[in-house]
């Protein structure tokens, strides 16, 4: 008796089957070959499939054209490897300029036996830019990191068969040739759609729901009040940062409280850009809105994409008739509470970073601009809430220490009627030092110069380099280039091109100055300010912030004995842990 087969093993193949049936992709044509026996002798056993047979590709493409054009659904291409997946091209090139919906899923080899004279082996990741819309590569999976990256990517090119007017799109997935079909059962998979302004709007559940906004453009007074509207109807809070530039009724910092029960939501909704924060936050669904339609999927949660301006997006769901009426600000009311709990407990801090936003962020003038450095000036200044009418930004875009000051400058010349303040770290400001004799450079910039002598971010407790002590100093941080903290290198720098040019080493110092650095008078030329610190000051300030006892805001599964562990988890990420983990080994 003949052994009865189910799905293949192989784990890629599991996740793309269970994509295309949750994804309503039925029809297939199948060419003969061996690297993509897994994938067609775990769908040939599935009657959701409606399979046909061509043993040429050239035509199998053709075929595919026809069947997509008539039927209005896509259709699935696959074959094996070497030249059957090269005949593919003319029918895909079809495809492509009559917008067809055409899904070729050609099986490879292990990927790294591309140009090493392996026999039946092309390299196929660069696809004739008129043959796909989109190209994919799905290695075999080995960790839940690489599960859900490729999930996430494979739900992205199926997608791309019917965005924008539709098209034909590749995925090669690598197989090992298992022989294993004794898998019975598909797994439950990651499913992403897209909602275009034409489609029908998703049903919003009752629950919590944390509007995530990124880096962002100021708002319009209307994106603000419909996101204040949409909050008090689905009892929303939203989750920010100063780069956030979000001025309404229910602004929360989470950063402040990494611990809080609220970091955890139903639905997470994501606007803006790259924030730069490792967040805590811990969503149980993510719905992205973003004029520009493309899947990312930072939380892993991913579910809607929606293709639409947020105004759109927040209009509609605010439109939407619901039973109750009424608002509900508990989810918010909840967060507010935690926050100020923890604000109120912030300690006296040392001289530090932190210290200097906790005692500057209030004095900032009103209508002026904010430029943070990135690491820990970004993650310091976020602690506190800045004044409503003071925009904020940040290189967040690749988070990198090149460019910030020049950024700060570029915006002060499109804005010569406001105040621009720029905090900046050492390692940040001498990178980019050159900038600050632009003959360009006004009267209404200010310059906060936090130097620290070595990089602090390497120094602080949180911080995989701070486990090899002062040998830190040597390589990972950067202690002994840029004057050592002399104090006269940067005030003749600064003098010199025009600055006028402040400096503290001390609260004391700096109290005296701040007033002069933040008054909102126009003063004759532009001021650099520069700040003194000691590393281990600026270590121990954050130590202090994130060890404040908030055992009050969490349930009783949170406290005793898991409770220092939260905490680092909190702080470092999971990635920060497993970066110390490979360092120190497991404990």
């Amino acid at each position: 008796m003949a052994e009865q087969k189910f799905y293949t093993s192989e784990v890629n193949k599991q996740i793309l089957i269970s994509l295309l049936k949750a994804h309503n992709i039925r029809k297939v044509i199948a060419s003969p070959g061996a690297t993509n026996i897994t994938f067609i002798g775990s769908i040939q056993n599935d009657s959701w499939f409606e399979i046909y047979s061509s043993v040429d590709e050239r035509s199998a493409a053709y075929m595919a054209c026809g069947m997509a054009a008539e039927s209005g659904e896509p259709v699935v291409l696959t074959c094996t490897g070497a030249t059957a997946s090269r005949n593919y091209i003319p029918g895909l090139t079809e495809a492509f300029y009559r917008k067809l919906p055409v899904l070729a899923v050609t099986a490879s080899q292990h990927f790294a036996r591309a140009g090493q004279y392996s026999p039946q082996m092309l390299d196929r990741s660069r696809p004739p830019v008129d043959c796909v819309k989109m190209n994919v590569n799905i290695p075999m999976l080995h960790t839940a990191e690489d599960r859900q990256l490729y999930t996430v990517k494979m739900n992205d090119a199926i997608l791309e068969l019917r965005h924008n007017g539709g098209g034909p799109v590749l995925i090669n997935i690598e197989t090992d040739y298992s022989p294993d079909f004794s898998v019975h059962e598909l797994p439950p998979v990651q499913v992403i759609d897209r909602i275009e302004p034409e489609d029908e709007m998703p049903p919003l559940k009752a629950g919590t729901v944390g509007i995530f906004i990124g880096a962002h453009p100021p708002m319009t007074e209307r994106l603000t009040a419909l996101i204040d509207s949409f909050c008090g109807k689905y009892n929303g809070a939203v989750l920010c940062s100063h780069i956030s530039n979000y001025s309404g009724k229910y602004e929360i910092h989470p950063t402040l409280v990494p611990l809080s029960p609220r970091q955890g939501m139903d639905l997470m909704i994501y606007i803006g850009t790259t924030e730069g924060a490792y967040t805590a936050l811990r969503p149980s669904e993510v719905w992205l809105v973003n004029p520009d339609g493309i899947v990312r999927d930072r939380f892993g949660k991913l579910r809607y994409v929606f293709q639409m301006s947020e105004e759109e997006f927040f209009s509609r769901y605010v439109n939407i008739p619901t039973t109750g009426g009424g608002v509900n600000c508990s989810y918010y009311t909840a967060w507010r509470n935690d926050y100020d709990y923890v604000r109120a407990r912030v300690p006296e801090l040392p001289f530090s970073n932190a210290w200097i936003a906790q005692n500057t962020i209030d004095r900032l003038p009103p209508n002026s601009v904010l430029h943070l450095g990135v690491s820990n000036t970004r993650r310091c200044w976020n602690f506190f809430e800045l004044p409503k009418t003071v925009n904020g930004y940040c290189n967040t875009g690749c988070c990198g220490i090149d460019g910030d000051v020049s950024s700060l400058i570029g915006a002060s010349l499109a804005s010569p009627g406001k105040l621009f303040f720029g905090v900046i770290g050492d390692l940040t400001f001498f990178y980019d030092m050159n900038s600050i004799g632009n003959r360009h450079v006004s009267n209404n910039i200010r310059i906060m110069l936090i130097s620290n002598g070595c990089g602090a971010e390497f120094k602080l407790y949180s911080h995989p380099a701070a486990r090899f002590g002062d040998d830190a100093d040597k390589f990972m941080a950067a202690r002994g280039h840029f004057g050592q903290q002399s104090r006269n290198l940067v005030k003749h720098y600064a003098q010199d091109l025009g600055f006028e040019y402040m400096s503290a080493a001390n609260k004391e110092e700096y109290l005296s100055c701040v007033v002069r650095f933040t008054t909102r008078e126009t003063l004759s030329r532009p001021v650099l300010f520069e700040v003194f610190t000691d590393p281990k000051d600026e270590s121990d300030a954050l130590y202090a912030i994130n060890n404040i006892d908030v055992s009050e805001l969490l349930p009783a599964s949170m406290r005793a004995k898991n409770f220092a562990k939260q905490t680092v988890k909190s702080v470092l990420g999971q990635g920060g842990i497993s970066t110390v983990k490979k360092i120190i080994g497991r404990q």
